[in-house]
C-alpha cells in the first residue's frame, strides 16, 4: 500500500425502511463511521422493551449515504474502498454499482480503480440491516449490539502500487524459530520482494528483534519464503506476548501484517501453547457495548475490555455467534489473550440431501469463514475456532466443512461448535476440542442448569461444600443414563429465548471425548438490579427494561430495598461462582471453561449475571483480587464436606493447588490459618510444595478438632503461597453442640389459631409455624431455593411453559435484618451463605403481596425483578398486646444439622424471652 485518502467525516444520509432498491431524497446528515441510531435518524421508538436494551431509534431497511471525493491521488493507482465493518452493502461511483458485498465480521473491500479519474466524485454506499443471508446471531441480535445500521472503524481508499502483496498469509514454524510467509503478488507475475520482521511488544528493558531480511525473486504471482528468527527468537504467549511486523516490499509498495511465533495444539486432555500445557479460563462476549449499541474499532477500547478481563483471571474469549473487528485480535496479540471467534450461527446445518438444506446461507457461512481465517488469521490470538452456537442437523456436514478450514489455514484449533447436539453430544473426526454442558443425561459439566434443561447441577441441589469435581462425569465409574429420541426422531430443545424441535439420535451414555474439553457457558448467576446503573446509558439504547423493572418495584412497596436487595443477591451470586470456578480447578480432566458471565447481559430476558455491569464496570460486589483466589493461572484450593462445623468433631481438609503459571513452585511454602472472630488463631500451619512440575499439586490433608467454640461464630479459613499474592480464602461457621432444644413456654403453633390468639391478647408472643405441605398454604407461597437463579427468571419461565416443564423457581436468596434480636444468637449476614441451606431448602416463602400492611419481614426472600413478589421466609406481626412471629420452615427438618439446632434455638430462644 502506498496511500489512504480518509473518507471518514459528514456524509449526507436517507432512510429507506421499506428497500425500494432506489435512493431516497438525502434530508439528513451523518457523521461516519457511526450508526444511523447513534446519529438519532429515523423515527423515536416508543417501544418499552423488558427483555432487552431498547434501541431510541430502531431502524431496519436500507440507509443510503453519499458524499463527494476527490480521487486525483488515486490516478495511476490501483484503488479500493475500504469500509471495515458494516451490514450488506451496495457502492456506486458517481451512481454507477461498483458492487455488493455481504460479509458481517470481515471489511467490504471495492476495487474502483475503473471509476478514478481526477477531480471529485461521488461515493455513495447502501446499508442494509434487513433480509440477511443469515440470521448472523449475536452479530445482529437485539440481545446484544442492536441490529444497527451504519458503517463502524475504517472508512479508506487504499492506494498500491503498480505491484503489491494481498492475501499474505505467516504461518509460524516454533521447533525451526521460523515464519514460513506465503502471499499473491497482484500486478506481475515475477520480480524481487524483500521481507522483513521486527519485533515489538517486548519487555521493558529488552531490545528489539529484527533478524536479517530475506530477498527474493518471485515467480507465478505468488511469493513463498522461509524467513529464519535465529535463536533470538521471541515466542509469543499469555506471559510473553511478543509480536513480530512482518513486511513485505515489493518496488517500494510495502504490506505489514502482525506475526507471533507461537503453536497452538492439545497434548490428551490438554491444550497447549508452545509446548507447554494450558488450561484456558474463558469468558463468554457477544460484544455487548451498550454505550453505542456496536463493538469499537479502536485498539485502545479493546485494551480497556481485555485488560479487565485479565485482571480477573481469563486469558480466553469465546465470540457467540460473532467474530470481533481487527482491532480486538490487535489488542488480544498485545495482552496474549487466546481468541474463540464464532461463525455468526445458532441453528441448524443440513446436508445438501435433508428436506430443509438451505444451499444460499450454507454457502454464505463457509465463505464467511474463509473470510475470517484470510482477515484476521495471521494473529497469534487467534488460537480457536468453532462453527457456531448449539448447532443441530448433519454431523457429517458438520465434519466437512470443519476439515475444509482444517485444510486451509491449520494455525488454528477447530471445533463443530458450542454445546452441539445439547443432549445428545459427540466428537467428530475433524474436531480438536470439544465443548458442552453435559456428556449424557446425568453425566453434568458445570454447576447449574435451567429447569427446562434439568438435571440441575450440584450448587443448585447439593449442601455446600468443596468436594465437588467433574472427572467422575468425563471418565465415569458406571454407566450413565442416555437420553432417548421421541418415537419420531425428534426433540425438544431449548433455542435462544424459545424452544423448537429438531431431529437427533439416541445419545452414547458412555460418551468420552479424546479431545480437551471446555465446560459450556458456566456459572449465569443472576443479580438483582442496580438501578443507578440507569444513568449510565447515554447512547442510543436505553434501559427502559430496568426503568420498568424498578417501577414495578414502586408499586409493591419495595424500592426503598432495592440496594439492600442487590447487595444481598450479589453475594450469594459470587458465592455461587466461587463453587463454580473451584469445581472446575479442582477436575485434572477438563481443558478449560467459558464462563456466562462476568459481565451483564442486558438481553434475552434481562440476565444480569456478571460482577461487572454492562459497561464492564464494577459493581461492587466482587472486586478482582476477590475474584482471582478462584479463577486464575495458579488457584489454592481446599477440599472439605462442609462450611458449617461443630465444637468438638474434626474438621478434615485437603489442600492442593492447581497451576498452570510456568513458574516453578516447588519448594515454596503453603501457609494455612483458621482464626476467629477475635483474631484468635485456631490453626496454623505449613505445608511445602513437591518437587514437581505437575499441574495438579496435592499438599497434603489437614486434621484439627474444633476446640473452644461456646458460642456460634464465623471462621476464617486462608491459604498463602508464601513469597507471592496467592492466597485463598473460605468463611467458615462455627456452632457449639447443642443436644435437645427445651420448647417450654416457646407456644408453637402451625396457624393463628383462637388459642394463639387469646395468648396474644394477653401480651405473649408465639411463633406460627404453617404445615408447608397444606395445600392452601403452597398456593400462597413459594418453595425455598437456595441457589441463585439461573440467567434470568422471564426467559427461562417461558421456555418451560412451551416444554411443559416445571418452572424454575426464580428466587435470588435472603435479604436478612441481621440485627434483629431473633437473630442474636445466630450471628450472619445479610445475604445467605452457606449455613443457611438447610433452613431455605426447608422452607416456603409466604407471598404478602397485598398482605403486608402490618407485617414486619426479618428474612426475606428476594423474588426476581419480573415477578418481583413481596416474599416473606419469616415476619412478625403485633395482635392484640402481644405479636406473633412466622417462621415458615420445618423446623424438626432444620434441626438436622448443628448450624439448623442453633438457628431453631436461636428463635426459641428469643420467644421465650419475650414471654418471660
Amino acid at each position: 500500500m502506498t496511500g489512504i485518502i480518509d473518507i471518514s467525516g459528514s456524509w449526507k444520509a436517507a432512510l429507506d425502511k421499506d428497500q425500494t432498491g432506489k435512493c431516497p431524497v438525502y434530508d439528513s446528515d451523518i457523521q461516519l463511521p457511526g450508526t444511523t441510531s447513534c446519529a438519532g435518524l429515523g423515527e423515536e421508538n416508543p417501544e418499552r422493551e423488558t427483555g432487552f436494551l431498547t434501541d431510541l431509534h430502531k431502524f431496519e431497511g436500507d440507509a443510503w449515504f453519499t458524499r463527494t471525493v476527490d480521487l486525483t491521488a488515486a490516478v495511476g493507482k490501483t484503488a479500493k474502498v475500504f469500509f471495515e465493518r458494516t451490514r450488506m452493502t451496495r457502492l456506486f461511483i458517481d451512481d454507477k454499482e461498483v458492487g455488493s458485498f455481504d460479509s458481517l465480521t470481515t471489511p467490504h473491500i471495492y476495487d474502483i480503480t475503473s471509476y478514478v479519474t481526477a477531480g471529485e466524485h461521488s461515493i455513495t454506499v447502501c446499508v442494509s440491516n434487513k433480509g440477511y443471508p443469515t440470521a448472523g446471531g449475536h452479530l445482529t441480535s437485539k440481545d446484544t449490539q442492536s441490529n444497527w445500521n451504519g458503517i463502524t472503524g475504517e472508512m479508506s481508499i487504499r492506494l498500491y502500487g503498480e505491484r503489491y502483496a494481498d492475501d499474505v498469509r505467516v504461518y509460524p514454524i516454533v521447533d525451526e524459530k521460523a515464519f514460513r510467509i506465503h502471499a499473491k503478488v497482484i500486478g506481475g507475475c515475477s520480480g524481487k520482494a524483500v521481507i522483513s520482521a521486527e519485533s515489538f511488544n517486548y519487555p521493558q528493558g529488552a531490545v528489539k528483534h529484527s533478524p536479517e531480511p530475506v530477498t527474493l525473486l518471485y515467480n507465478g504471482g505468488e511469493i513463498l519464503v522461509t524467513l529464519p528468527l535465529g535463536n533470538d527468537a521471541r515466542f509469543w504467549d499469555e506471559y510473553s506476548p511478543e509480536l513480530y511486523r512482518i513486511t513485505i516490499d515489493i518496488d517500494g509498495d510495502k504490506t505489514s501484517v502482525t506475526a507471533g511465533l507461537r503453536e497452538f495444539k492439545t497434548d490428551g486432555d490438554k491444550f497447549t501453547i508452545n509446548g507447554r500445557k494450558t488450561f484456558l479460563r474463558g469468558k463468554h462476549d457477544g460484544m455487548i457495548f451498550p454505550k453505542t449499541g456496536y463493538a469499537p474499532t479502536d485498539v485502545e477500547s479493546w485494551l480497556r475490555v481485555l485488560s479487565i478481563s485479565r485482571s480477573y483471571g481469563m486469558n480466553h474469549y469465546r465470540f457467540h455467534t460473532c467474530c470481533p473487528p481487527e482491532a480486538a485480535f490487535e489488542a488480544a496479540d498485545l495482552l496474549g489473550i487466546y481468541m474463540e471467534p464464532q461463525l455468526p450461527f445458532w441453528g441448524t446445518i443440513h446436508a445438501p440431501d435433508e428436506e430443509d438444506f438451505n444451499q444460499a446461507e450454507q454457502e454464505h457461512l463457509i465463505a464467511e469463514g474463509f473470510r475470517m481465517l484470510k482477515t484476521f488469521g495471521n494473529h497469534p490470538s487467534f488460537c480457536l475456532m468453532s462453527l457456531g452456537n448449539e448447532l443441530w442437523g448433519s454431523k457429517e456436514r458438520l465434519n466437512d466443512i470443519l476439515g475444509e478450514y482444517k485444510k486451509f489455514d491449520s494455525r488454528h484449533l477447530y471445533t463443530q461448535g458450542s454445546n452441539n447436539f445439547q443432549w445428545y453430544p459427540s466428537v467428530l473426526e475433524n474436531d480438536d476440542f470439544f465443548v458442552g454442558v453435559r456428556l449424557a443425561k446425568d453425566r453434568l459439566l458445570r454447576g447449574s442448569y435451567a429447569m427446562c434443561d434439568a438435571p440441575l447441577g450440584h450448587i443448585q441441589t447439593e449442601k455446600p461444600s468443596t468436594l465437588h469435581d467433574y472427572d467422575g462425569m468425563i471418565l465415569p465409574e458406571r454407566t450413565a443414563e442416555s437420553t432417548e429420541a421421541s418415537s419420531d426422531g425428534t426433540v425438544q430443545i431449548q433455542y435462544g429465548t424459545t424452544m423448537k424441535n429438531v431431529k437427533a439420535a439416541d445419545a452414547d451414555a458412555d460418551f468420552i471425548p479424546k479431545v480437551p474439553i471446555i465446560t459450556h457457558e458456566i456459572g449465569q448467576f443472576e443479580t438483582f438490579p442496580n438501578f443507578d446503573e440507569i444513568k449510565k446509558y447515554t447512547g442510543p439504547l436505553k434501559p427502559r427494561n430496568l426503568e420498568i423493572f424498578r417501577e414495578r418495584l414502586e408499586q409493591r412497596g419495595l424500592l426503598p430495598l432495592w440496594k439492600q436487595l442487590f447487595k444481598a443477591s450479589g453475594e450469594l451470586a459470587v458465592l455461587c461462582y466461587k463453587e463454580e470456578m473451584e469445581s472446575v480447578f479442582r477436575s485434572k480432566r477438563l481443558g478449560g471453561f467459558q464462563i456466562l458471565d462476568i459481565q451483564d447481559f442486558q438481553g434475552q430476558g434481562t440476565a444480569l449475571v456478571g460482577v461487572l455491569d454492562a459497561f464492564m464496570d464494577e459493581k461492587g460486589i466482587c472486586s478482582s483480587e476477590r475474584w482471582r483466589e478462584f479463577c486464575n493461572d495458579t488457584v489454592l484450593l481446599a477440599r472439605f464436606d462442609s462450611y458449617c462445623l461443630e465444637a468438638g468433631k474434626d474438621l478434615s481438609m485437603a489442600i492442593s493447588i492447581t497451576n498452570f503459571n510456568p513458574a516453578d513452585l516447588s519448594g515454596k511454602t503453603v501457609t494455612a490459618r483458621i482464626t476467629d472472630e477475635n483474631g484468635r488463631l485456631l490453626l496454623d500451619t505449613e505445608l511445602t510444595v513437591p518437587d514437581t512440575r505437575e499441574n495438579y499439586i496435592e499438599l497434603g490433608k489437614i486434621v484439627s478438632t474444633v476446640k473452644g467454640i461456646e458460642k456460634p461464630q464465623r471462621l476464617k479459613f486462608t491459604l498463602e503461597l508464601n513469597g507471592t499474592d496467592i492466597k485463598n480464602h473460605y468463611d467458615l461457621f462455627a456452632y457449639p453442640h447443642i443436644g435437645s432444644i427445651d420448647t417450654e413456654g416457646a407456644y408453637i403453633f402451625t396457624s393463628e389459631n383462637e388459642e394463639a390468639r387469646e395468648l396474644m391478647e394477653n401480651g405473649k408472643t408465639v411463633l406460627i409455624t404453617p404445615e408447608l405441605t397444606d395445600e392452601e398454604f403452597i398456593s400462597r407461597s413459594i418453595e425455598g431455593f437456595w441457589c441463585q437463579d439461573f440467567w434470568c427468571y422471564p426467559m427461562f419461565s417461558a421456555i418451560s411453559d412451551m416444554m411443559n416443564k416445571p418452572r424454575p423457581v426464580g428466587t435470588m436468596g435472603l435479604l436478612i435484618d441481621n440485627s434483629h434480636p431473633i437473630l442474636s444468637d445466630f450471628p450472619c449476614d445479610i445475604s445467605s451463605g452457606p449455613q443457611w441451606w438447610d433452613i431455605v431448602m426447608n422452607s416456603r416463602s409466604e407471598i404478602l403481596d397485598g398482605r403486608s400492611e402490618g407485617k414486619k419481614v426479618i428474612i426475606r426472600t428476594i423474588d426476581n425483578f419480573d415477578r418481583c413478589q413481596d416474599l416473606a421466609l419469616m415476619y412478625e406481626y403485633n395482635y392484640g398486646n402481644g405479636k406473633a412471629v412466622v417462621l415458615n420452615a420445618d423446623i424438626q427438618k432444620i434441626a438436622s444439622s448443628p448450624e439448623g439446632r442453633q438457628f431453631v434455638a436461636s428463635v426459641i430462644g428469643y420467644i421465650k424471652s419475650c414471654n418471660i
